[in-house]
């Protein structure tokens, strides 16, 4: 079913039903304080009408953006690019199941464009419920591993899931489990957006063997499989489009990992119509994604609030805080959003924190303190965020945190 921008047709008796119903039990939720009733909501109005996701989707220009890190923020900078063009309605806060997903295109009538982030385990689904013009495939690493099925295992659901599509795929070429996943569908355009965490992808997807990664360059010797030939080039401060071209990129968000979802996010705008000058110089706007990157002000000390919920997404946002003596706090939780298992804590590089005062915080800071022991790092273990940011030397004090934990320090920091 081809959607017709700008031109959504009436929804039927039921579907409007479904809607209103989702909307009430959302505001509902919001009023008993259990947050924004988006997932609730959602769930309610499916409950009605199971294909009320396409049908909201109809009309719209959709482009779905997954990935294992970078997705939240990646989909916010499409959806400030594309504004260029039209109105466009997003999951902006992450709500990326289709319950969540559902509850956002509720709010998208009057929208040409639907910039939609979705779960990893949802992509095949969604994507035949919304018909996407464009799909952008980031990156796939281990993550929730009690849980969350092995990196390989969702590759090939993805490949399944693309196989045929008539979607332009946005894929990262310097992954080759998205390489490969990427590789059934039709038309992809490949962006060279790096890598830094390899530890998911030394074996080749395609036959079991060993990669080679010669510099930039991956391939397996023994079937052949290997790194296509990009047509975007995250160069530095720069993205380089198909004709060669070069665009500065230049963000209020900070780290490599943010210029590659910004390049990434330029091909996708490309596809959209939308020009590297424009699309780049939108998404200077943005300052933070849900609190993440966002400096706020707590018992008279600045903190960085950062999010980092796995090795991948560790070992980027270690790269991007402030050298030494920077104070820097940690804080690990293990619910059931975090995934229950902490054992991905010995898969980070804790000792590229060397130098730098450390606290620990959160449900698991003993798990996260034996982990820094190995490490032969100092360290201190704190009850409260209070006692930390009290403890903590001078200066902008760095805070990186996984999911939950993520959310108690903004609650305890009003922000």
């Amino acid at each position: 079913m081809a959607g017709h921008p700008g031109n959504p047709e009436p929804l039927s008796p039921r579907a409007k039903l479904a809607v209103t119903a989702g909307k009430a039990a959302a505001a509902v939720s919001r009023a008993a304080g259990r947050g924004s009733g988006s997932v609730i909501g959602g769930r309610v109005a499916l409950k009605l009408d199971p294909d009320l996701l396409g049908r909201l989707a109809h009309h719209l220009d959709v482009v779905l953006v997954s990935a294992t890190n970078g997705k939240t923020t990646t989909t916010r900078l499409i959806a400030e690019a594309l504004r260029a063009a039209g109105p466009v309605v997003s999951n902006a806060l992450g709500a990326n199941m289709p319950a969540g997903i559902t509850s956002a295109l509720a709010g998208g009538s009057d929208a040409r464009f639907g910039v939609i982030e979705v779960d990893e385990k949802y992509l095949a689904g969604v994507a035949r419920d919304v018909t996407p013009k464009a799909i952008a495939l980031l990156n796939l690493s281990r993550d929730q591993l009690d849980r969350a099925a092995e990196t390989r295992m969702l590759a090939e659901k993805w490949r399944e899931g693309l196989s045929g599509s008539k979607a332009v795929v946005i894929a990262n070429a310097d992954d080759p489990l998205v390489v490969w996943a990427a590789s059934s569908s039709p038309n992809v355009v490949w962006v060279a957006a790096g890598q830094e965490w390899k530890d998911d992808a030394w074996s080749c997807p395609a036959c079991g063997g060993v990669m080679q990664r010669p510099g930039d360059d991956w391939f397996c010797g023994e079937c052949g499989f290997r790194r296509p030939a990009p047509s975007w080039v995250l160069s530095g401060e720069h993205v380089l489009d198909p004709h060669g071209s070069a665009w500065p990129i230049h963000l209020q968000l900070p780290g490599r990992a943010n210029r590659a979802n910004a390049a990434t996010s330029a091909a996708v705008a490309a596809v959209f119509g939308v020009p590297p000058q424009v699309a780049l110089e939108r998404m200077y706007q943005v300052q933070a994604v849900a609190g993440r990157y966002d400096t706020v002000s707590f018992l008279s000390r600045e903190i960085r609030l950062l999010l980092a919920k796995n090795p991948a997404g560790w070992l980027e946002t270690f790269s991007l805080i402030d050298p030494p003596p920077t104070p820097v706090v940690l804080s690990v939780n293990a619910r059931g959003a975090d995934g229950t298992d902490t054992s991905w804590l010995w898969d980070v590089d804790y000792t590229r924190l060397a130098g730098h005062p450390i606290s620990v915080i959160g449900d698991r800071r003993l798990d996260l303190a034996v982990r820094l022991e190995v490490a032969g790092l100092d360290f201190r273990v704190c009850d409260t965020l209070d006692e930390a940011v009290q403890l903590a030397p001078p200066g902008r004090i760095e805070l990186i945190a996984n999911y939950t934990a993520f959310q108690d320090v903004r609650r305890r920091v009003g922000n």
